[in-house]
């Protein structure tokens, strides 16, 4: 790593030292709680998720101990006190938002809590009080009713085994306003609320950017669609995040939160699933996880192993196989979790995935839309890892956070393609008896990652955030045809990214009900870059100034407003601008540079919170000048360049219904309208005649932006019920629907895509501690076309498809221990 990425990263270490000296003094938090009367281990799964804490047992036979309901604006230790009223049962805080339920002999004493909230009434809880959710992805846990902006969050104990093992496709199944492209998993790109820049995966940095925690997983890589086991919860941002989030944040954020080591409780839970394909193989998948405190209430480990094979469904008529399209997925996770005292926490964890795919997804329009004819297999493979350590430590309503990460992805491609007559001068075209040739795409990307930052809570969403962070990533891409016994390698390229930031952000409530917020963030970038197996007199000689290092220096602004009409009725505007930095591309066989581009986004909307009823509405309009969108170059490669400006209206409305106790709808539906305001043909070279990317490009009209489906919409539901005092059914259900959207820009690439219904269903039978469950995808059993793009090599000759995984049925088993 260069002299200056290692200045870079000792700011925050620097900043640490400065900031742990802060002394502050505040009370415990207040959240509206809403717990019914059930058994333990049900109410302090609720009470954990609605206050925010880690509660547990570890005597199983507490689970079953009936407990009393509470409702009201509490902390979690007066909201404990409540439950546990009558019982032989006491809660001890054993560290910071902890609390630990144990037996006692004698009636126990109520918990020590800090004071009521000064704006609760009445002594008497609030019977007709909803529960209060947190959005911890604003980095200082903003309540949801004073959030100003478009958020959903999927609470962890609602994604099963099932749905987890679909990676990030749970995500989008549940959240209208996030779709993805449909190559395969561990080589797709997600989208937020219609900003979309291409179909392809090239060096560009995504638009949304995506977090484990407070890591960020990716930064010019696909999404490694980790498995979502054992997660506490997924925040979903909408909009641009470029105050909190910096760079790669155009369209919002996806942070999914894992389950912390319990450093109370030994147990774990372990599952299995056998899952039948129509017209397809079986698949199979299974997993342990497992935690165990070391040092009571001060050190505890958990771990996650998985494993999955899922079941090919394409057939290969040109090679005579059927179900070549099979994925395999093995990973795991390892945390610790360190709470030494005096209000500190050190969490060090580590994440690993690779998925295997024997060969692409994608089909040929016609026939029953699940066979394709190809000369040779396209397979692909996406290792991941992730290493992050992260500091905390609270003086009352003041935290300090400082992390560290690395990331590492490793991306394999291969695709079907006709050879090139004469690799060196590849304005030469295939000839029409060409022979079918490899194309292979090898990426590999390392980012470093560190940020310390304080945070202020304080009531009714109002507090401060300010940080510092680094970044530094470095991404190589190599290429190389193969026909045979002929290998030739293609230009390739290097990009690097030094970034370091400064960002702030405040809240105040100057009068009653009424929230402003103001922030900012200041972010200098050094951008660098190479070719990879070429000479650089030939990949520089028409933009020589390419491989020349160059610096960006940008200012963000952010502004918002909301006010609370009533107590469950909220009004929000927002003002909030991302960016991308610029960087170098391969486009044919020579080495071209693209600029950065910026989206500002003003949005406005409303949230109603009732006691079984919730709806949020929101329009957002953005303007995004020099658009990066990575596009298909003279080989057939993803490549990057900017091709004008744009804009994006966005209208989204969703809400959820719970008519009876047990039963609950959700519906959800986004509209999008994109327009290509102003084409930039200025950096689409002519080489030899013809326009190296696309072919059409110079010549065709466009006016949408690629990949933003016109209108995406859900429809779901949950019921559960008990059947006995031990024994629980639960089933839920959705259906998705994704309208129309072009693979990219021209007349070959602007084909039609989407337009289609998936559907699930799922059944749960069993206690807390085992279950039995059915799962059901794809009722219908229907086609559709996910992605119109399988080989970007043959995308000009062939009319592709990708197919919904066809109808599947999945038996499961899960225990815990």
């Amino acid at each position: 790593m260069s002299g200056g990425a290692n200045t870079a990263l000792s700011l925050p270490l620097i900043a640490a030292v400065l900031l742990i000296g802060a002394p502050a003094h505040a009370q415990e938090q207040s959240a509206d709680i809403d717990v019914p009367a059930a058994r333990l281990d049900q109410s302090i799964r609720l009470l954990s998720s609605q206050s925010g804490t880690s509660i547990g047992f570890r005597d199983s036979r507490l689970a079953t101990q009936r407990v009393k309901a509470v409702r009201g604006k509490f902390t979690a230790a007066q909201a404990l006190e409540r439950i546990l009223l009558g019982t032989r049962l006491a809660a001890r805080r054993v560290a910071p938002n902890t609390f630990l339920i144990e037996y006692v002999p004698v009636a126990p004493p109520p918990v020590r809590a800090a004071r009521a909230a000064p704006r609760q009434s009445s002594a008497v809880p609030d019977e007709t009080a909803t529960a209060e959710i947190v959005v911890t992805g604003t980095k200082r846990s903003v309540p949801l009713s004073v959030y100003p902006g478009g958020v959903q969050i999927i609470d962890g104990d609602d994604v099963s085994k099932a749905d987890g093992a679909h990676g990030t496709d749970a995500i989008g199944a549940r959240v209208a306003s996030v779709v993805s492209t449909h190559l395969g998993p561990g080589r797709n790109k997600l989208f937020i609320r219609g900003i979309a820049d291409s179909s392809f995966v090239g060096p560009t940095q995504a638009t949304v950017g995506q977090y484990w925690g407070n890591s960020r997983i990716t930064y010019s890589a696909p999404d490694p669609s980790l498995r979502l086991y054992d997660i506490r919860s997924i925040e979903v941002l909408e909009g641009p995040q470029g105050t909190l989030y910096g760079a790669g944040s155009l369209g919002g954020v996806v942070r999914v939160v894992p389950r912390a080591p319990d450093l109370t409780t030994t147990g774990g839970t372990i599952w299995s699933g056998a899952q039948l394909v129509q017209h397809g193989q079986a698949g199979v998948d299974g997993g342990v996880i497992f935690n165990v405190p070391i040092v009571d209430d001060r050190l505890a480990f958990r771990a996650l192993a998985f494993g999955s094979i899922d079941g090919g469904y394409i057939d290969d008529t040109g090679r005579g196989l059927k179900d070549v399209n099979d994925v395999r997925t093995i990973g795991g996770r390892a945390a610790l979790r360190f709470v030494p005292g005096d209000d500190w926490t050190v969490d060090l964890s580590g994440v690993g995935q690779r998925i295997s795919g024997a060969d692409s997804q994608y089909a040929e329009r016609g026939g029953d839309g699940l066979t394709r004819s190809s000369s040779i297999a396209q397979p692909y493979r996406n290792d991941y890892w992730l290493g992050d350590l992260v500091v905390r430590k609270q003086w009352g309503n003041l935290e300090l956070t400082s992390s560290l990460g690395y990331a590492h992805q490793y991306v394999f491609e291969q695709f079907e393609g006709a050879a090139l007559a004469d690799p060196l001068d590849p304005v030469v075209k295939p000839v029409a008896s060409a022979a079918a040739a490899a194309y292979i795409q090898t990426d590999r990307i390392s980012m470093i990652t560190a940020e310390t930052r304080l945070a202020r809570r304080g009531p009714d969403g109002t507090g401060w955030v300010i940080g510092l962070s680094v970044l530094h990533n470095e991404a190589r891409v190599n290429r190389l045809m193969d026909v045979g016994p002929l290998t030739a390698m293609l230009t390739g390229v290097r990009n690097q990214v030094d970034e370091q930031t400064l960002y702030g952000e405040t809240s105040v409530e100057p009068v009653d009900r009424l929230t402003l917020t103001f922030g900012g963030r200041l972010t200098h970038s050094r951008l660098t870059g190479d070719s990879e197996d070429a000479l650089r007199a030939v990949a520089f000689r028409i933009d020589p100034g390419a491989n020349s290092g160059r610096s960006e220096t940008r200012f963000l602004p952010s502004a918002a407003l909301a006010w609370r009409a009533t107590d469950r009725l909220t009004l929000f505007a927002r003002y909030q601008q991302g960016f991308r930095p610029g960087g170098i591309a391969v486009r044919q066989d020579f080495v071209q540079r693209f600029k950065g581009d910026r989206v500002a986004t003003t949005e406005g909307g409303a949230r109603y919170s009732g006691h079984n009823f919730s709806l949020s509405l929101n329009a957002s309009w953005s303007r995004w000048n020099d658009i990066q969108a990575d596009l298909i170059d003279g080989f057939g490669f993803p490549t990057t360049a900017n091709v004008g400006d744009g804009r994006v209206l966005s209208v989204g409305l969703s809400s959820r219904w719970q008519p009876l106790h047990g039963l609950s709808f959700d519906a959800s539906i986004y509209l999008n309208d994109s327009k290509v305001t102003t084409r930039d043909l200025s950096s689409f070279v002519i080489v030899g005649g013809t326009t190296t990317l696309p072919i059409d490009l110079a010549q065709t009209t466009f006016d949408r932006l690629p990949n933003v489906a016109d209108a995406t919409g859900r429809l779901g539901f949950a019921y559960t019920t008990p059947l006995s005092d031990k024994l629980d059914f639960e089933v839920n259900g959705y259906g998705r629907y994704v309208g129309k959207s072009t693979l990219g820009i021209g007349a070959i690439l602007g084909q039609l895509q989407g337009d289609y219904l998936d559907t699930g269903l799922e059944f749960r039978v069993g206690t807390a501690k085992r279950a039995v469950t059915l799962s059901l995808t794809n009722l219908l059993d229907a086609r559709g076309n996910r992605f119109a793009l399988g080989s970007p090599f043959l995308v000009r000759d062939r009319n592709q498809i990708t197919p919904l995984q066809p109808r599947s049925v999945r038996i499961g088993f899960d225990a815990a221990f």
